[in-house]
């Protein structure tokens, strides 16, 4: 594995994606998606130019914090969160890129509120509604953003979605390109938040060139970064 040649390619794909859509590269940012890695692999990859890491399991997160292993680069928290883990999130991330339900919301704004601080949030939405995964449906995420800037200790950067597994090349874009409008719609509705409403965070490994065309702010890249995991990695947290 060669890290520094294997984030240049990404980042170049990004650029190339970028220019192609008219937009600036600088304004998308790119996530390395840390999950599995040792403490080492996430320094390294934070020496080779590595600016935001995202941490899919509290486990992990946790144990990687008390190494020192995300020094020097921001830290999101990306994955699945439970509500009675929350209190292990708050106030230690960036942003949260996974709130999933009105329950996981008010328990993220309540432990905020405890620590007297304001924890950054996206939304996720489940675009397809497939009964797999976790998230908002489209209509229920202009009322989501409403009670969100309601809540003391949240605020509301944008969304997130996890499309289907695409088929074929290009099988993503229209749903980030539906990811887009959606985002677009509820800014124009949120008058309050919409400056605040900056981060749309959609692409992974396979598809974070439609991503960015479609307009991404944020691609959370793994394997093209650190190599395939192996199988006893896929276990859920």
């Amino acid at each position: 594995m060669d890290l520094r040649k294997n984030i240049a390619k990404v980042r170049a794909d990004i650029d190339a994606a970028a220019v192609a859509a008219g937009r600036d590269p600088a304004s998308i940012t790119l996530l390395a998606a840390t999950k599995t890695q040792s403490s080492d692999t996430i320094r390294a990859a934070i020496d080779a130019g590595i600016t935001v890491c995202g941490e899919n399991r509290v486990q992990e997160l946790t144990a990687h914090l008390e190494d020192n292993a995300y020094q020097g680069a921001r830290l999101h928290f990306i994955g699945h969160l439970q509500t009675n883990k929350v209190k292990y999130i708050v106030g230690r991330v960036e942003l949260i890129h996974s709130v999933s339900s009105e329950k996981l919301l008010r328990a993220i704004a309540a432990q905020a509120d405890k620590l007297g601080v304001v924890q950054n949030i996206l939304l996720e939405i489940n675009l397809a509604g497939e009964a797999s995964k976790s998230g908002f449906s489209p209509g229920e995420a202009l009322p989501t953003a409403r009670l969100a800037a309601e809540l003391t200790g949240v605020r509301l950067k944008g969304l997130m979605c996890i499309p289907p597994a695409a088929v074929q090349t290009g099988g993503n874009l229209p749903y980030f390109q539906k990811m887009r409008q959606l985002a677009v719609d509820i800014m124009r509705e949120m008058v309050d938040n919409r400056i605040d409403m900056d981060v749309l965070s959609m692409g992974m490994s396979g598809d974070y060139q439609d991503a960015v065309a479609a307009g991404s702010t944020c691609i959370r890249v793994g394997s093209a970064l650190f190599g395939p995991r192996s199988p006893m990695s896929m276990r859920k947290d």
